[in-house]
């Protein structure tokens, strides 16, 4: 019981250098750009930390073959792919931030953003 205090204790006495260092973080991932691509480069998709969509570019070749299905296919793969890619880049940010403040989080965790 007592070392869970003394843990408690530790935390607190570096609760300003967490803040200073989430803070860091939030810039960190407000800047992280992640692509994706499908059918062969024909849709393309940007998403940003936040894991919002902010560009997607769909291919004139692609607009000429007039299949709704499969621009919709390709546009959520992209999609989907960009969101794969940032949410590993946040998590890698994420876990250098608890390495460098001696945190070690288990693996698939992530401190809220």
């Amino acid at each position: 019981m007592f070392e869970k205090l003394g843990q408690i204790a530790s935390l607190m006495k570096n609760l300003p250098k967490m803040q200073e260092e989430m803070g860091k973080l939030q810039g960190r991932i407000a800047q992280v750009v992640a692509d994706g691509d499908a059918g062969a480069g024909m849709v393309k998709a940007k998403v940003n930390g936040h894991m919002e969509v902010i560009a997607c570019v769909i291919s004139d070749e692609l607009m000429k073959l007039n299949d709704k299905e499969l621009l919709e296919d390709l546009v959520r793969s992209a999609i989907n792919q960009a969101i794969q890619r940032a949410r590993q880049a946040v998590a890698e940010e994420t876990s250098k931030m608890a390495s460098g403040l001696g945190m070690a989080l288990p693996p698939g965790i992530q401190l809220p953003t």
